[in-house]
């Protein structure tokens, strides 16, 4: 099972123990992104993240690969629901809806990112998905409503989906089909640290991860950025928005959203690498005479 994927997958999955977790991409030969997982053993199997609609394919992808290995791969995405709790309290939360005896959030807290716990029917492991405490819920699809209820009746509230955007967007995560595709190198989106192992055997796409790290020096034609506008910018630019430093165009938006904690405007998205460095400004137009963003980061 973890040999399997140790062979296919960036980051070292051959470590993990049951409770434990891992953030991962899946490359093409060629070194490109086909899917990013997170990876959580949960003991006799593991239980891997993907973005939605991507199950399926990414499944009978990997049973295809399947040779003399005792493996069977499964889309369990139309039987497993998944909830997010995030806020300051969604520790303290989730023991009160799972009943942890004594009450203990801590166990929650000091959990490793993507650690994970098993509790009345649920797993429930610890994300750096937002700046906020973050975590991630799996029960049966049969349990959602009832689970959800328990969460709401102990405090919890529902979030919108561009509250979740915003919040990805704000800690610089990218979501693939929106901020990396099937034509990125994971190192442009910022992934070297949180899911690719350089120490680990030979994966899917090494050879060219290797050779940009070793023989180029980690450079990359462009990165992905973290940008804040100013507040006169109320409306998030659409995807694919051009991106220029006084006349020359250096990048473009990936994905934007309204920021409620910081009140503006803020989106992530790709520049050229010279200018890929905080407090850069840049505008969404040429020779604006006034710069609109500024890049307050490197996402990943």
């Amino acid at each position: 099972m973890l040999s399997f994927l140790q062979a296919l997958v960036t980051n070292d999955v051959q470590v993990l123990h049951p409770g434990q977790g891992v953030y991962a991409a899946y490359l093409t030969p060629q070194g490109r992104m086909l899917a990013d997982l997170k990876i959580h053993h949960c003991g006799e199997y593991l239980l891997a993240e993907v973005q939605d609609g991507l199950a399926s394919e990414l499944a009978d992808r990997f049973d295809g690969l399947i040779f003399t290995e005792d493996v069977r791969v499964s889309d369990v995405s139309s039987s497993t629901a998944q909830i997010a709790v995030i806020g300051e309290k969604a520790a303290a939360l989730l023991a009160h809806a799972f009943a942890l005896e004594p009450l203990q959030p801590e166990q929650f807290t000091t959990l490793p990112v993507l650690g994970h716990i098993e509790i009345a029917g649920a797993i429930i492991a610890r994300t750096d998905d937002a700046d906020l405490p973050a975590f991630e819920v799996f029960v049966e699809d049969e349990a959602y409503h009832t689970t959800v209820q328990r969460l709401e009746e102990m405090g919890a509230v529902e979030g919108s989906t561009e509250l979740l955007e915003a919040l990805r967007i704000e800690a610089g995560r990218p979501a693939f089909g929106l901020d990396m595709t099937n034509g990125t190198i994971p190192l442009e989106a910022g992934l070297l640290e949180r899911a690719i192992s350089t120490t680990k055997g030979c994966y899917v796409g090494q050879e060219i991860i290797v050779r940009v790290l070793h023989r180029g020096g980690g450079r990359v034609a462009k990165r992905l950025v973290k940008l804040r506008f100013d507040p006169s910018v109320e409306t998030p630019p659409a995807a694919g928005s051009a991106l220029f430093h006084g006349a020359r165009e250096i990048g473009r938006i990936t994905s934007a959203a309204v920021s409620p904690l910081q009140e503006r405007v803020i989106a992530l998205g790709y520049v050229h690498r010279e200018q890929a460095e905080p407090g850069v400004q840049v505008s969404l137009a040429p020779d604006t005479g006034g710069h609109q963003a500024e890049i307050v980061g490197l996402a990943g």
